[in-house]
């Protein structure tokens, strides 16, 4: 069992209790084409409403045009950290379909698919680190994405790096004790 390791309150998967968001990448990890399709096949099979599968993804690899281009929409410190991911992934929404009409569960349905391709990656050895400080504008520019298509999060990936890569004030984070709310505060009524 990693230090990082969840200590839960009930039995869950090991991908659950071992997943965490690291802001600490290898820089001499990358992915060979083709290296993220199993994470993105467990993102493909999450469960949708009405199956409508809303969600869309770019895939950029470390050291590539489409990963500067992302890079370049990143605020605050998450430009600092997440350039060192083997990976960045932005998670897009399909808000409407092709004919206008409102797809209310898009977002949702994202959120679902990016958890199964955390999962997965986890189970791959893998790391991811979710954000979401980043210009969507800028994004959406960019990538010359359709109104539709909104730009949610950004999943930085790759193999875990050293803390003490990190600026002081991350470091202090990358290994500060995992901390969550308590499970009973969690659930708003029971039965």
């Amino acid at each position: 069992m990693s230090p990082r390791t969840a200590i839960t309150s009930a039995p869950v998967i090991e991908s659950l209790a071992e997943r965490w968001s690291p802001r600490a990448f290898d820089t001499t990890h990358s992915f060979p084409e083709g290296a993220l399709r199993g994470i993105l096949e467990a993102a493909r099979w999450a469960p949708s409403a009405n199956n409508t599968q809303p969600w869309r993804f770019i895939i950029a690899r470390r050291g590539g045009e489409i990963f500067a281009r992302i890079t370049e929409t990143l605020v605050g410190f998450n430009r600092e950290w997440a350039v060192n991911a083997g990976a960045l992934i932005v998670n897009v929404a399909e808000t409407t379909d092709a004919e206008g009409n409102a797809r209310p569960w898009a977002e949702y349905d994202l959120g679902q698919a990016v958890a199964h391709l955390s999962v997965q990656a986890t189970s791959e050895g893998l790391h991811l680190h979710q954000l979401g400080g980043f210009d969507r504008d800028a994004i959406r520019a960019a990538f010359d994405l359709e109104d539709r298509l909104v730009p949610v999060s950004i999943s930085a990936i790759g193999k875990l790096g050293s803390a003490d890569s990190l600026p002081e004030v991350l470091r202090e984070r990358e290994l500060a004790p995992r901390t969550r709310l308590d499970l009973d505060s969690l659930v708003l009524v029971r039965d």
